[in-house]
């Protein structure tokens, strides 16, 4: 898969998901009276409190769970949105960079595993609507697995924001000051286009790498999703 472009942006701003639109990587996995509820989505940080309990007893109704979800359910996502919105104020440091994203899950009877590149300075990219067209070219049809890997892909640019914060954070303090220390380095993943490419480099991938970036698809039956469950228990 190809990777969003790079911009050329270099700057220092207040918090927020390196996305286009700032949603919150969301997961739920509880386990109450006999019954397990797994499940994760994007939640839009400025929605009024007060759709958090309607999301939980709506879920709780529709999916049949006992009446006592709905505490677990809005007291997990409550928390979740609280951990975001501390960082809410706080400066990180953007520039032009890309990181490799990983992508390993099962979703109902489809595994997908891939990995790729994204520019975390493009404020513009859209994880849900790459990760729709991820499926269509891997011709996934499960309609539950795009959502799945856009979860997967802001769950992992979120910890990379939030390492910016805390090496801003620190270097302020003067715990690391030093000449030429780079505020940029928040997330030991992050590959610098300039160090890692060099300045007549390219992010176009060597045939010798291919093999590391080719995504893989499988559909388990039944019986294979039986014993891969049987193992977690």
């Amino acid at each position: 898969m190809k990777s969003f472009s790079a911009s050329s942006s270099k700057s220092s701003m207040k918090f927020r998901m390196p996305t286009r639109e700032n949603l919150v990587p969301i997961n739920l996995d509880i386990e109450l009276d006999g019954q397990h509820y797994k499940d994760a989505f994007t939640w839009n940080p400025d929605d009024p409190d007060s759709e958090v309990s309607t999301f939980a007893k709506r879920t709780v109704k529709d999916l049949k769970l006992p009446a006592a979800f709905v505490t677990q359910i809005s007291q997990s996502i409550q928390s979740q949105l609280a951990d975001f919105r501390s960082y809410g104020g706080q400066e990180m440091y953007i520039k032009e960079k890309i990181v490799p994203i990983r992508v390993d899950l099962r979703v109902n009877n489809t595994v997908l595993r891939d990995n790729f590149l994204w520019d975390i300075s493009n404020f513009e990219s859209d994880p849900e609507e790459f990760a729709k067209i991820l499926c269509d070219d891997l011709n996934i049809a499960d309609p539950e697995v795009a959502p799945a890997i856009a979860v997967a892909i802001r769950e992992q640019l979120y910890e990379i924001a939030t390492q910016s914060v805390s090496a801003v954070r620190e270097a302020k303090l003067g715990k690391k000051v030093r000449r030429g220390y780079d505020l940029s380095k928040a997330g030991k993943n992050a590959l610098d286009v300039t160090k890692y490419f060099g300045a007549k480099g390219s992010v176009i991938r060597k045939k010798k790498d291919y093999y590391m970036y080719e995504p893989t698809v499988d559909v388990l039956s039944n019986e294979e999703i039986a014993a891969l469950d049987a193992v977690k228990f």
